[in-house]
């Protein structure tokens, strides 16, 4: 672990949240479709701007387009637009031409009720898509948006080795940020190499822009043991506290994205505080030794996964309830009725035909069928 973070200004008082509009709040409408909450949302941004943010963030696939809709009703359509900085992204992926391209991001302009992106990035870019992403051009579209003051900056979401990001950053200079994935629990994994990959925008000179600092939300609530373990260092600090304050601890990271669907979510992500020191790195490092030892599947709940499978199997969901059932076997008696009653409207963890087809999309990198057959011998042998 490099310690390269802790040598920011203690005295610096810093907070660099955006509102990352994919985990809105939603409903169910007449014929039980999920859409989003509108009041419950503008109160959300609202709340969000009193205390001093100004970035949102968005894509063109998040919630099935829902997600551009919130941003223009309850942003652009509320908000003088200097108000605010709107960070979009290019489904680069579904492109099959340069000419694709522009058909995207008119689309999306239109969408968000926009005229221009502060910030516009290719989205999701692992071996495969960068494959397409260069076959199209898609970097070049990229740097004449920026010329034409259609996007201020331009830059890329990223899931995969450092090694790729490393040659991407080299053969694209022209790139201003960098969305990485950052946590405390992911700094060291072999899977995601949050820490490494941190290293090689640094070494690039670019602005790194964090997702999932909370790791979807599961690290918001610890083991008891590494619970009580940071209370003891700071016994006013939630262990969200201690997630975010690492992530932006670190020098150069210009923003952390937060999913948040509660006014509370608002309230206690906008807190100010002090970087990071020396003590309170050392207390974390420690915990996530206890938090590795008791999770037996990393899933953040994107649910990218979700909308790939053909046998609707509501894969984060039993993952959920299996890391619980892991965590805390005696309450499996509670957990395993849970599972039953949601089987009687999806897929069940026994249905999964193995196409693997979620694992294309997990940005985790998570092997899905292998660990659904997890979930279906320890949820489906107690059920009759």
């Amino acid at each position: 672990m490099s310690d390269t973070y802790i040598s920011m200004n203690p005295e610096m008082e810093i907070n660099k949240i955006g509102f990352g509009f994919l985990r809105l709040p939603q409903v169910e409408d007449k014929e039980d479709k999920k859409i989003c909450d509108w009041d419950k949302i503008n109160k959300l941004v609202d709340r969000y701007f009193e205390l001093g943010g100004k970035y949102i963030d968005t894509a063109y696939t998040y919630l099935d387009g829902q997600s551009e809709m919130a941003v223009k009703k309850c942003v652009v359509e509320r908000k003088p637009r200097d108000s605010f900085i709107l960070s979009e992204k290019l489904p680069g992926y579904l492109c099959k031409s340069y000419e694709d391209c522009e058909k995207y991001f008119q689309e999306e302009l239109e969408r968000c009720g926009v005229d221009y992106f502060d910030v516009f990035m290719l989205h999701w870019l692992n071996q495969k898509n960068y494959a397409i992403a260069e076959k199209n051009d898609e970097f070049r579209f990229l740097r004449e948006k920026k010329e034409q003051g259609l996007a201020k900056r331009i830059g890329f979401s990223f899931h995969d080795s450092a090694e790729l990001l490393d040659e991407i950053l080299t053969k694209h200079p022209e790139i201003d940020v960098v969305l990485i994935q950052v946590n405390f629990l992911d700094w060291d994994s072999a899977g995601i190499e949050s820490g490494k990959c941190y290293d090689i925008v640094m070494k690039h000179g670019k602005k790194v822009f964090v997702m999932e600092p909370v790791k979807g939300g599961s690290l918001a609530s610890l083991p008891e043991e590494a619970e009580e373990y940071l209370r003891g260092v700071h016994p006013d600090w939630t262990p969200s506290d201690w997630a975010l304050r690492f992530v932006q601890s670190l020098p150069g990271v210009e923003l952390c994205l937060s999913g948040m669907n509660e006014l509370s979510h608002i309230d206690a992500n906008l807190k100010k505080f002090h970087p990071f020191n020396e003590q309170e790195k050392d207390a974390l490092f420690h915990v996530r030794g206890i938090i590795e030892s008791q999770t037996a599947v990393p899933c953040t709940g994107c649910r990218y996964c979700v909308s790939h499978c053909p046998m609707n199997i509501p894969i984060p969901d039993f993952f959920k309830m299996y890391n619980e059932k892991k965590r805390y076997p005696q309450d499996g008696w509670k957990i395993i009725p849970t599972y039953r009653q949601m089987t009687q409207t999806c897929g069940k963890a026994s249905d999964c035909i193995e196409c693997h087809s979620c694992e294309q999309h997990c940005p985790q990198h998570i092997p899905i069928a292998e660990k659904i057959l997890r979930v279906k011998y320890s949820f489906e042998r107690d059920l009759v």
